[in-house]
């Protein structure tokens, strides 16, 4: 039988190749021998304490070889050394790629964050001169509700044309029947516009975008002033009813939808109703076409003119519109306004979509360079 000396052997490659990877952050466990290495390393390349027993019964079948004893060890140690090699490259490998990953993706985050923030604080700036401009010029509202309306409702289901793309603002559909009396409402956002530009740091605002949020505002500003005037008028009880009771944390999803792009050329005519003279069937039938129907009519009775209460009479009169009509003329009559307010925003918030791919990278810009160390999440 071979000595135990057998098992002792002169510095090796392999020996080396340990003292590289110890140098590289491979750390040696306490009591391992590069016989045993191998059963450190679990099948994931993640470090796996082995028995003892198992490392000893290792030298122990080396020694005790029997025929071409001397050829077998060294067979065996050579395998032990190629699965060491391999095991600790791939385990130091996989940490780096780890590393990396984390890195990688710790900046997409902080990437990310930076954008809507950005995206946030320019959309509260856009609101902001929305709300000014509306609030100098309040009888423009329902213009304003059927411009979006209008823009919109062009969607076609079957083609994939037409949506909320800001096409109305071009002459050719402006000019059109269906849009006679909303040139006041666009020219105010076309000025609104101009000063919203001026401090855009990521571009140039799109009229898809402007009058669908213009649209927005003006509604708040009717929910608001609803809330006045449950308080007999007193401006401040009026905010602290709106903002304790109403529906002004309803907007969520309808901000999120931000970057829509204008269209180039005007969406074909015949899409749009003349609403002030169309029938309820001939509105139920337009809203059904786009995806929506009865409720939504009933529930956007303040978008087709400047009279509501006379648009309200006529829906009240088909079956399938007039239960809506009555839940929301009761809801308009509490305090909270609740089921009238969160159906109307969320009638808008499909329309505002239609057809359309949002850029939820528009308007962002080049960020600074920041220490994500420092950075608090």
């Amino acid at each position: 039988m071979p000595s135990a000396q057998h098992t002792r052997r002169p510095a090796s490659p392999v020996t080396d190749t340990v003292r590289v990877l110890k140098s590289k952050g491979v750390r040696e466990m306490a009591g391992a021998t590069f016989l045993s290495a191998p059963t450190l390393l679990g099948p994931r390349g993640l470090p796996s304490v082995s028995p003892p027993a198992r490392r000893h019964a290792h030298i122990q079948v080396c020694c005790q070889a029997k025929a071409g004893g001397s050829e077998a060890c060294e067979e065996a140690l050579r395998l032990r050394r190629r699965d060491l090699i391999g095991g600790c490259f791939g385990a130091t490998v996989g940490l780096e790629i780890a590393e990396a990953s984390t890195r990688s993706t710790g900046v997409a985050a902080a990437a990310d964050l930076i954008e809507r923030r950005q995206r946030s604080e320019f959309q509260s700036s856009i609101k902001s001169t929305l709300t000014a401009a509306i609030e100098a010029k309040p009888e423009l509202v329902p213009s304003l509700l059927t411009l979006a309306l209008n823009d919109a409702i062009t969607y076609d289901k079957a083609t994939k044309t037409g949506g909320p793309n800001g096409s109305i603002r071009l002459s050719a559909e402006i000019s059109r029947p269906e849009n006679s009396g909303l040139s006041a409402a666009l020219d105010l956002l076309v000025e609104a516009k101009k000063e919203i530009d001026s401090y855009s740091k990521g571009g140039p605002l799109s009229f898809a975008d402007l009058i669908q949020i213009a649209a927005s505002q003006a509604l708040k500003k009717t929910f608001l002033d609803a809330a006045i005037a449950k308080t007999g008028g007193n401006q401040e009880k009026g905010r602290t009813l709106y903002s304790a009771y109403g529906s002004s944390g309803q907007w969520g999803f309808f901000d999120k939808i931000f970057g829509r792009e204008d269209a180039q050329e005007p969406d074909p005519e015949g899409r749009v109703p003349q609403w002030g003279s169309a029938s309820v069937q001939e509105m139920k039938d337009k809203f059904i076409a786009v995806g929506l129907g009865p409720r939504q009519v009933a529930v956007m009775s303040a978008f087709f003119g400047p009279d509501q209460a006379a648009t309200e009479e006529k829906l009240i009169a088909d079956p399938d519109c007039r239960p809506w009509v009555e839940k929301y003329q009761r809801s308009r009559e509490t305090v909270s306004r609740t089921d009238y307010e969160v159906d109307l925003i969320t009638a808008v918030t499909k329309l505002s979509y239609l057809g359309q791919k949002i850029n939820y990278e528009a308007y962002t810009y080049p960020k600074q360079k920041i220490n994500l160390g420092k950075l608090k999440l």
